[in-house]
């Protein structure tokens, strides 16, 4: 009897005690506060973005910012393309430089833009052909043209990569018996000239090889004006310039013929011209690679040019 009582009384005190022991046992200590790691106390560091060479804020030009560029005066056609209103701007003469209009002005201001230069940062000025290649400080950040590449050229400047490769041509009075030629032999007997200091002349002496010494003249113009007066029978031209002479500018004219384009490194093409070891003749040969890939290039050729089908090729 006192035994059994004994055994009940005893499991209130079990309990309790269990109790106590669970309490303890499920107990989670507060976490002491961690200090800062070294890492996560010191900003993270951000690398400075690399400048880009070839942008309108890194180029060295004339005038930081602006970029200006040469051509001669007449500004001819169809390398640049009056205005809609007849009369270009002066001191410009035929062509408006300025406009974006024409071959060469749309090539001009698409380098431009590619090297980050708005419309209103460009500037022209005009440059004689023969000064643009000579040696000495240029009044030009940029020089176009139709300036062919040549070796000599490229001794007293930097001359770009290629942005068109060009034949010459002859443009002739339809009544001169020239008109009929077909061949380089039919051309030996008869007068060449061009305007000096161009691949024209080189044309006439190297390849044509008259028997008369070419002529050379100041301008187009003035060569224009000794054919037209019958002092020379052939004037040679580039294929373009031959479209434009005989269906703007010579009444009852016609180009006789184109010679065969060289190919590989000798072809002749234009070049932008440069001051020589210009800063800027890297990026502008990036540049005019990036409108050849992306197609730009092609169709201001397409848009301006004319085609070449229509002049046929001397044989020999």
């Amino acid at each position: 009897m006192n035994r059994r009582r004994l055994r009940f009384l005893s499991l209130p005190l079990i309990v309790v005690v269990m109790a106590a022991c669970t309490s303890a046992a499920t107990a989670v200590p507060t976490a002491a506060p961690t200090a800062p790691t070294a890492a996560s106390s010191v900003a993270a560091v951000v690398p400075s973005p690399t400048a880009n060479p070839c942008s309108a804020a890194t180029l060295k030009t004339l005038t930081a910012g602006k970029l200006m560029i040469g051509t001669d005066n007449p500004a001819y056609p169809p390398y640049f393309q009056p205005p809609a209103t007849g009369n270009a701007p002066k001191p410009w003469e035929l062509g408006d430089p300025t406009n974006g209009q024409g071959f060469e002005s749309a090539v001009a201001y698409a380098v431009a833009a590619k090297l980050g230069y708005a419309k209103t940062d460009v500037g022209w000025t005009v440059v004689p052909f023969d000064n643009s290649y000579k040696t000495g400080t240029k009044p030009f950040d940029l020089y176009l043209a139709q300036v062919s590449y040549t070796a000599d050229r490229a001794a007293a400047v930097d001359m770009s990569d290629g942005y068109y490769f060009v034949n010459q041509a002859i443009v002739a009075l339809a009544a001169n018996p020239i008109s009929k030629a077909k061949t380089l032999t039919d051309l030996a007997a008869y007068k060449f000239g061009s305007q000096q200091g161009t691949t024209a002349y080189d044309t006439i002496q190297n390849t044509i090889k008259p028997t008369n010494p070419g002529k050379v003249y100041n301008t187009n113009d003035d060569a224009i004006a000794a054919l037209k007066a019958k002092q020379i029978d052939g004037l040679v031209v580039d294929l373009p310039t031959a479209f434009y002479i005989t269906g703007a500018q010579l009444d009852k004219s016609v180009i006789v013929g184109q010679f065969p384009a060289a190919t590989g490194p000798d072809a002749e093409h234009f070049s932008i011209v440069m001051a020589k070891g210009s800063a800027l003749t890297t990026c502008v040969n990036s540049t005019l690679a990036a409108l050849k890939a992306d197609g730009t290039l092609d169709s201001i050729t397409k848009e301006w040019l004319s085609d070449k089908a229509s002049a046929p090729v001397f044989g020999q």
